[in-house]
């Protein structure tokens, strides 16, 4: 039984890719089938993926593109990402559909809050695209914005690191893991788990629960649902 009934579920683009390739397939096989075993404990999933194993906005070469041209790049790489995964999900048994900020009718329906969230109501595993629909948000606003928007019960952060830090812990070896932490003191830390303007949004918003832990371990996503207390807790 699950502790949650309706989750969003951060993704980041480097989980889809291994090396050199953009797309890992066995590794994307590998998180649909653990979605599926997520949508049987928690049956109301929706799912954000960021653009990092496509695109990674103004850096390296493209550090002098034009901010809107950079972050509208970004965007379609996360519908790319989005049919990828939905084409997997159904693969493995799932009814998936892919709901996008930008409209682009003959790939993917037009985000919708109230249909959104009748899909959920159905079962449907449904996967937003194309980040919040405007240039300089991150795909860390656009989870914490659909989250409210879809009435969710937790935000699912996982990440390459196992919780909250003091420090990032690959920098420094003090840092230490924090177990519980309000929305205020993330924000008044400046702690990057997410950004700024999301935090803010789950503050204002009072979203219940943002569940932020490791994905060394991609069943730790259906451990989450059936209550183990790993990682971190951030909450109002």
């Amino acid at each position: 039984m699950s502790v949650y009934k309706r989750v969003m579920l951060k993704l980041s683009g480097e989980a889809l890719k291994s090396g050199n390739d953009l797309f890992d397939f066995a590794k994307i096989q590998q998180m649909a089938g653990i979605i599926r075993d997520m949508h049987e404990v928690t049956p109301e999933i929706g799912i954000v993926i960021g653009a990092g194993n496509i695109w990674r906005g103004r850096q390296g070469p493209s550090a002098n593109m034009d901010a809107v041209t950079a972050d509208q790049m970004g965007m379609l790489g996360t519908v790319i990402n989005c049919l990828c995964v939905a084409d997997a999900l159904r693969q493995v048994g799932l009814d998936a559909v892919v709901m996008s900020a930008v409209d682009m009718n003959r790939f993917c329906e037009p985000f919708n809050t109230m249909t959104a969230r009748k899909y959920l109501k159905e079962g449907r595993v449904v996967l937003f695209a194309a980040g919040s629909g405007n240039p300089f948000f991150s795909t860390d606003t656009a989870v914490a914005l659909r989250a409210i928007e879809m009435q969710v019960d937790a935000i699912l952060m996982a990440k390459n690191i196992d919780g909250v830090y003091t420090a990032d812990p690959m920098k420094d070896p003090n840092a230490k893991l924090i177990r519980d932490i309000t929305y205020r003191d993330a924000l008044d830390q400046n702690l990057k788990v997410m950004d700024a303007a999301a935090f803010q949004l789950c503050l204002d918003n009072k979203v219940p629960v943002v569940r932020v832990f490791g994905l060394d371990d991609p069943r730790n996503l259906v451990r989450v649902l059936e209550g183990d207390p790993m990682g971190t807790v951030v909450h109002p």
